[in-house]
């Protein structure tokens, strides 16, 4: 079902989430999922990577989720693992978008909200001799502190302080006409690496396609997005990305760490726990269990306090 034909815009929504707040998650959480991908989820015998998103949401209570999901914080996290060099240049943090000094800043930036997620609250400023400043404070004041509503019942973004705003050196790869930057996406359970996922043109032709934890590519699965006809090479030092997005999910039962390769640099993206927040139908269907065989939810309890010593109290 598109709930978005009977409900169209995202205030809207927000305002009915906000009155059915009460509703306990997992009933929330198993509506939703009702609505979105026209089945009921098995919570209490969960196979689904899809169902086990779900029972995450509901019982994983890391604090260190909190830090790595905030697009500031998560940068000395990634530092105390011995990665900063892998951090993009920042330029700037700030508490409102009346703090912004555009003067300060160079031709080109992209600034994000702390809290944003899903490749949304990105503003990509490519002439700043073009930027309306009024109208851009206007965007981004439309985006600060909308985590006060939970679509999915994320817990990791219920636990951040409020947003703010970072800008940060743009991005940009000589290989993409489009503006656009490869995104390469590592599915990480119990900080090993099994799946990779890979998004190009983004902006453009948006394709998206999967390969193994031997890095093979898997034809012929889909999301939500249409696969390779014929899958790119992966970048020569993809071992190097697979062993920096092992380190940083290391403490978490799941994880995807994602980072970028531009002329063989590697940059970190960011970590996220809930993609597509559990609601994406894949095709084939089975690539649903497939993604859900490393998710070892008996894991979680003992993994918490694994992780407090892994990061020194975090």
């Amino acid at each position: 079902m598109d709930y978005k034909k009977y409900v169209s815009t995202q205030e809207a929504r927000f305002r009915i989430l906000r009155v059915l707040s009460f509703v306990p998650d997992r009933i929330m959480l198993s509506l939703q999922y009702r609505v979105k991908l026209g089945r009921w989820p098995d919570l209490k015998h969960p196979n689904r990577f899809t169902e086990k998103l779900q029972v995450y949401k509901m019982k994983y209570r890391n604090p260190l989720m909190a830090v790595c999901v905030d697009k500031y914080a998560v940068r000395e996290y990634v530092e105390q693992c011995g990665l900063g060099s892998i951090l993009n240049d920042l330029l700037g943090v700030y508490d409102s978008p009346q703090e912004l000094n555009f003067e300060m800043l160079p031709h080109q930036f992209v600034l994000k909200t702390t809290d944003g997620g899903g490749g949304n609250n990105v503003l990509l400023v490519k002439d700043k001799s073009r930027l309306d400043e009024h109208q851009a404070r206007q965007v981004l004041n439309s985006w600060m502190n909308v985590k006060d509503v939970n679509p999915g019942r994320e817990w990791a973004y219920t636990q951040m302080r409020k947003s703010r705003i970072i800008a940060e050196r743009y991005l940009k790869d000589s290989n993409r006409k489009d503006g656009s930057i490869d995104d390469y996406k590592f599915l990480c359970y119990g900080g090993k690496f099994h799946y990779l996922w890979v998004d190009k043109d983004r902006y453009s032709n948006h394709h998206r396609g999967f390969w193994d934890q031997d890095l093979h590519f898997l034809h012929g699965v889909e999301s939500d997005h249409p696969t390779f006809v014929n899958p790119p090479a992966l970048p020569e030092n993809i071992t190097e990305m697979i062993g920096i997005a092992e380190k940083l999910s290391n403490p978490f039962p799941f994880a995807r760490v994602d980072l970028y390769n531009i002329m063989g640099k590697i940059l970190f993206g960011e970590i996220t726990f809930y993609p597509w927040s559990g609601y994406v139908q894949f095709n084939p269907d089975a690539f649903d269990f497939d993604l859900g065989e490393y998710f070892d939810l008996n894991a979680m309890i003992d993994n918490i306090e694994m992780s407090k010593l892994h990061t020194g109290g975090w």
